[in-house]
């Protein structure tokens, strides 16, 4: 990685007498695609309003390519997709794609943006009023690659879009990211965070609560299940072993955490002549989330 793209530094907002986000540090190298996770409210939007130079922090500060994000150097260099974007009514997609592009001194090709994002004649031909929300979506995406950004900062992205139009984003995504593109993006999907970032930033109630790679924080705070289907009702006392940590059952499975999987299932085989579909799952970031979540209410 050649260079730090962003560095924030002990960023802090308070609105009124809410503070929507504490000391919040981190860097992002160039090619790095880290998403900011973290439950409505966290702190995620005010996080990228910070970087972006649309809010003024109340402590800290941030650089996108070693200048304030206001400059008009950093601005054309960086592309922007928000939550909420309002569209100029009463121009086609296509008119409003050429607009944009001229506010910029090196644009992307209308062409590249048009296949980037899976627009399609129809789409271009219709007035931007008229568009569904997931059309929307696309088109807010196209504007956004306009500049031919070398930083692409992307707030709850997918909102909106639907299964095929989600898969196709993220496509673009990585696509982008193999040709040096820096990508930060906010998300409450944790699975999306998993799949497409190579870091983590997690924030809860306005605090940073982990930043690492999806499959480090998983190691971090590993749980390993091995699950089981059962002939006939499960005898509990069976298990009151240190090998198993927790017992659930769900979908006609029998799930049983533990550290050492390989003495479980020996134990079972043992033990439940009548058990068979045997597996070993890994957590899930979802159990990751859960337990820093905790983890960080414990030490407040």
């Amino acid at each position: 990685m050649e260079d730090i793209i962003v560095q924030a530094n002990q960023l802090s907002k308070t609105f009124k007498q809410a503070q929507a986000l504490r000391d919040l540090s981190f860097s992002i190298h160039q090619g790095e695609v880290v998403a900011i996770l973290g439950p409505n409210g966290a702190g995620k939007t005010t996080a990228l309003s910070l970087i972006l130079g649309l809010l003024k922090p109340s402590k800290g500060n941030v650089q996108i390519f070693h200048q304030a994000p206001r400059n008009i150097r950093v601005r054309e260099r960086i592309g922007v997709m928000l939550q909420e974007v309002r569209m100029m009514d009463g121009l086609k997609v296509k008119e409003l794609m050429q607009l944009f592009r001229t506010y910029y001194p090196k644009p992307l090709a209308l062409s590249e943006m048009i296949e980037l994002t899976g627009l399609s004649e129809a789409d271009l031909k219709t007035r931007v009023e008229k568009l569904s929300g997931g059309q929307q979506r696309r088109v807010n995406f196209a504007v956004c690659l306009a500049g031919n950004p070398d930083f692409i900062v992307l707030d709850e992205p997918t909102t909106g879009m639907d299964t095929t139009s989600r898969a196709r984003f993220w496509k673009t995504i990585h696509r982008l990211a193999e040709q040096g593109k820096t990508i930060l993006f906010s998300t409450h999907y944790l699975q999306e965070a998993d799949d497409s970032a190579n870091r983590i930033i997690l924030l809860h109630q306005g605090r940073k609560i982990a930043d690492a790679a999806a499959g480090e924080l998983k190691q971090q705070l590993s749980r390993q299940y091995v699950s089981f289907r059962l002939h006939g009702t499960l005898d509990r006392t069976k298990l009151d072993i240190p090998d198993v940590l927790a017992i659930n059952e769900r979908d006609e499975r029998i799930y049983l955490e533990t550290k050492n999987t390989d003495v479980l299932i020996s134990y079972i085989i043992q033990h439940f002549p009548d058990a068979y579909d045997l597996r070993i799952d890994k957590g899930s970031i979802d159990d990751v989330f859960e337990s820093l979540v905790q983890r960080s209410r414990t030490n407040e």
